[in-house]
């Protein structure tokens, strides 16, 4: 899924995989560009294997950020229920940094503190994604809106799994992509308006990327 120029969500294909690798990811952003994409600013993800690789391959200028809202949820999968609603509170500080270099002062702070120690895991995650979490830090609340989280793309897939489940079972791979198809066309179909923040967000992306994208808006 992609976000164009005038802030209108698009699904710009289907692609079917054993696994994630960079050699597939790859493939997919070769085709896309062969189709007329010819540039990607920022691509918030959740960790894919082998993306990370890909992108630096096929779009190089791209900006990787990873989903923060994957990684709350990832934070607090393994918390215990009576410290679940401290812990969210203690990454708050985090995410909601005015940079990345209070954000990082704010993650070590909670590494060393009670509910830091207790669950070391979730530094450690965020530490691991650190260069994939501070693009996030580079923009204004109103960009940070539309990048902090791949929602819309989990909102797109709870409707092709609703549809999927319809079906006991499918004869070929192209009679499953048919139905999916057709699905994605129904949804598209929700997809009026851009965001509100768009219009905001977009005077800023005018400013930070100029001519990769000033030719591109009507």
């Amino acid at each position: 899924m992609g976000v164009n120029a005038q802030g209108r969500k698009e699904v710009l294909g289907m692609w079917v995989a054993d696994n994630e690798s960079a050699k597939y990811w790859l493939k997919v952003f070769t085709e896309l560009k062969n189709r007329g994409v010819s540039d990607i600013l920022i691509a918030v993800t959740d960790g894919l294997k082998g993306m990370k690789e890909a992108l630096e391959a096929a779009f190089p200028n791209t900006l990787l950020q990873t989903c923060i809202v994957h990684l709350i949820r990832n934070s607090l999968k393994f918390v215990g229920y009576k410290d679940y609603k401290a812990v969210a509170g203690a990454l708050k500080p985090i995410y909601r940094a005015v940079n990345a270099a209070d954000a990082r002062k704010e993650l070590d702070a909670f590494a060393q503190s009670e509910l830091g120690l207790r669950y070391p895991y979730i530094a450690k995650q965020w530490i691991d994604s650190w260069d994939k979490v501070i693009p996030f830090f580079d923009f204004s609340p109103n960009i940070r809106r539309l990048i902090y989280t791949t929602n819309a793309i989990e909102s797109l897939n709870r409707d092709l799994r609703k549809v999927i489940k319809t079906r006991a079972a499918f004869p070929t791979e192209t009679a499953a992509l048919k139905l999916l198809f057709l699905a994605i066309r129904k949804v598209e179909k929700r997809w009026v308006r851009p965001s509100p923040y768009w219009s905001a967000a977009m005077r800023e992306l005018v400013v930070l990327f100029g001519d990769r994208i000033t030719p591109y808006i009507d």
